[in-house]
């Protein structure tokens, strides 16, 4: 008998759980004003606080974070990438971080599925998804209706054009880019070449830029009901943070990982080891540049990044932007997204 009241009592308390998860989720849905799945974002420059900000949040919340940096999906690469150890992660599942090794493929478009998936799972356990991360076109084809499939390919023509970046050089591949794309051109940095290339055999095969296959056609009912947070801070403070990460990767090992990905054979020409951090450290390996040289060019390298990254963020007036430092700190920050969400589930 106390066996069977001890089911009858845990049966009890998963509906009361399930009831609360479902009214939760129609909290959620009422918040972000549509009937379309809750998505929140979180995004922005590098070295702004993000991961944490996204766990501090998801920790409130009760919230899963997807990961949107096309540099923490390679696995083996932690300390260039800032990859969150697991102790920085609290907890908080995270998805998307450690799925191909440095030597495979990954695109965009394969980001785009595995993320919605993912996604899709969260929302079925009744948990809140966090997109958090600084790849912005990662967070665009999330979000907004990209179609990636129908750009196609052309290996003919894509040989060609890595052909003339070997010989006339990748900055006049990129000056051709911007010709055609200057949005694209705008988002992607000169030594970026396969991306530089994948642009133009786009262009060239359908006469569009491959910034326009997002759909811009306002009566698609939207993906999801999304919240977008940006965080910034004065360009001085942002240099100064980017500087001092930089010096603590270099006390973490960077040298090391990257001597250690080249002796595995990972080529310098792999998409992974084009990364900040990476290409650089490379280079230094390779007795090209000094060792303090190469810090410096790391330090200017992801300046130029950051201002990159405000670039393309600023075109979208979806995302609400928080100063960092008149928040007080990150925690502050983190208030600000989760108060809004706990406010209403609160009035529920």
């Amino acid at each position: 008998m106390l066996r069977i009241k001890e089911l009858k009592n845990g049966k009890i308390d998963k509906m009361i759980e399930a009831m609360a998860q479902e009214e939760q989720m129609k909290g959620l849905k009422h918040l972000f004003g549509g009937e379309s799945p809750p998505l929140l974002v979180i995004t922005g420059p590098t070295a702004t606080g993000k991961t944490d900000v996204g766990v501090m949040v998801a920790g409130k919340l009760g919230g899963e974070i997807v990961s949107a940096d096309s540099m923490l999906v390679y696995r083996t690469m932690d300390i260039g990438t800032a990859k969150p150890a697991p102790e920085e992660r609290r907890g908080i599942p995270h998805h998307l971080i450690d799925v191909v090794d440095p030597d495979e493929d990954y695109s965009a478009a394969l980001f785009q599925q595995q993320a919605r998936d993912v996604i899709q799972d969260v929302l079925a356990r009744s948990k809140l998804p966090l997109l958090v991360g600084g790849t912005g076109l990662y967070v665009r084809a999330v979000i907004d209706r990209y179609d990636f499939g129908s750009a196609g390919g052309d290996s003919l023509l894509r040989e060609k054009l890595q052909k003339e970046a070997a010989e006339a050089g990748v900055k006049r591949i990129h000056e051709r880019l911007r010709e055609v794309d200057p949005v694209t051109a705008d988002r992607l940095h000169p030594g970026d070449t396969r991306r530089v290339i994948r642009a133009l055999e786009v262009f060239y095969r359908t006469g569009r830029p491959i910034s326009s296959f997002q759909h811009k056609d306002e009566d698609i009912k939207p993906i999801y009901s999304v919240k977008m947070f940006g965080l910034h801070m004065a360009r001085e403070s942002l240099y100064r943070r980017i500087e001092k990460r930089v010096d603590r990767m270099i006390d973490a090992g960077l040298v090391d990982e990257v001597r250690g990905l080249l002796e595995r054979g990972c080529s310098r020409e792999l998409t992974s080891m084009r990364g900040l951090g990476y290409k650089e450290i490379a280079s230094y390996l390779a007795g090209e540049v000094a060792f303090e040289q190469a810090i410096e060019i790391l330090k200017r390298n992801t300046r130029r990044f950051a201002k990159r990254q405000m670039t393309w963020f600023k075109r979208d007036p979806r995302i609400q932007w928080i100063d960092v430092e008149q928040s007080g700190d990150l925690a502050g920050v983190a208030q600000r997204i989760s108060g809004a969400v706990e406010g209403v589930l609160l009035t529920l």
